[in-house]
C-alpha cells in the first residue's frame, strides 16, 4: 500500500498528535483494521514464490539488466531461475540468475504453477 502508514494507537487523538507538523502528510483516515489485513503488506512474499513457468519477466539487476525473458526453470532450493532471453538473438540463450533479479511483467496463461516446476538435480 504505497503512500499509506498504518499506526497502532490507543485512540485517534494520539494519531492526531503524531502526524501534526509532519511534512507531506496530506491527511489521514481514521478507523480500525484487522492485523491480518495489514500483515501481507508488512512481510512481502519472496519473488520466487510468485514466479511460475512461462512467466515473462524483466531482469532488474546484473549484466542482463533491462532485458526481457521467459521463465523456463525454477529452483526454489537455490532461489534461482533459468530464463530464456526474448531479445532479438539468433538462438535461444538460457541464463540462470537469482530470483531477486527479476520482476514479473506478465503471468503465463494456462496456470503452469506448482507441479510442473523443474528442480535441478
Amino acid at each position: 500500500v504505497k503512500g499509506y502508514v498504518f499506526v497502532e494507537a490507543p485512540g485517534p487523538h494520539v494519531v492526531d498528535l503524531a502526524v501534526t507538523g509532519l511534512k507531506h502528510v496530506k491527511g489521514y483516515v481514521t478507523g480500525k483494521i484487522e492485523f491480518a489485513d495489514v500483515e501481507k503488506f508488512i512481510s512481502p512474499k519472496p519473488v520466487i514464490e510468485e514466479l511460475s513457468l512461462g512467466d515473462k519477466v524483466e531482469i532488474v539487476s546484473g549484466p542482463f539488466r533491462g532485458m526481457k525473458a521467459k521463465v523456463v526453470r525454477i529452483d526454489k532450493a537455490r532461489s534461482e531461475v533459468t530464463l530464456e532471453l526474448l531479445e532479438k538473438i539468433s538462438y535461444p540463450l538460457p541464463i540462470t540468475v537469482n530470483a531477486e533479479y527479476v520482476k514479473v511483467i506478465s503471468k503465463a496463461s494456462g496456470g503452469s504453477e506448482g507441479s510442473t516446476e523443474q528442480e535441478e538435480v
